[in-house]
């Protein structure tokens, strides 16, 4: 009996942990005041085909990818992206999914002329979102 209590316990402590996602994957948890923004360029900005995006976060700290340390994660910026990638899941990596997994907190983008969705995602050391993710709002910006 006492084996099955201890067993109960840890594997409830570890639900706090982690959470299991459909297809068997852990998402990490994150801090519920943890936030992800991006500090430019501003929310309907006008821009040149060549724009640099910088990065911000709260609450959490930047680590590379493949650096597991608790409440760390890497940036990933969403470009003219609809729907979230799939929790449980590693974010794509192509043309509108950028990973920064060297834990960079800018990058410089070379958009086509006509307007443009910009959002980041935080997500753990294997590129898993966290649970809940933890995104940033989506602006919209126009290249000239």
């Amino acid at each position: 009996m006492r084996n099955v209590f201890l067993a109960l316990l840890l594997g409830g402590a570890a639900a706090l942990g982690s959470a299991q996602a459909a297809d068997g994957m852990a998402a990490h948890s994150r801090p519920a005041d943890a936030r992800v923004y991006i500090i430019s360029p501003a929310d309907g900005a006008h821009v040149g085909p060549t724009v640099t995006v910088r990065f911000g976060l709260s609450g959490m700290g930047v680590a590379p990818a493949g650096v597991m340390h608790a409440n760390t994660g890497h940036h990933h910026l969403l470009v003219d992206v609809d729907t979230l990638p799939k929790a449980g899941v590693p974010i794509p990596n192509d043309a509108h999914h950028h990973h920064f997994g060297g834990g960079q907190t800018q990058t410089t983008l070379h958009l086509t002329p006509g307007t443009h969705t910009l959002q980041l995602e935080l997500a753990d050391a294997a590129h898993v979102p966290f649970d809940p993710p933890l995104v940033s709002k989506k602006i919209t910006i126009h290249v000239k």
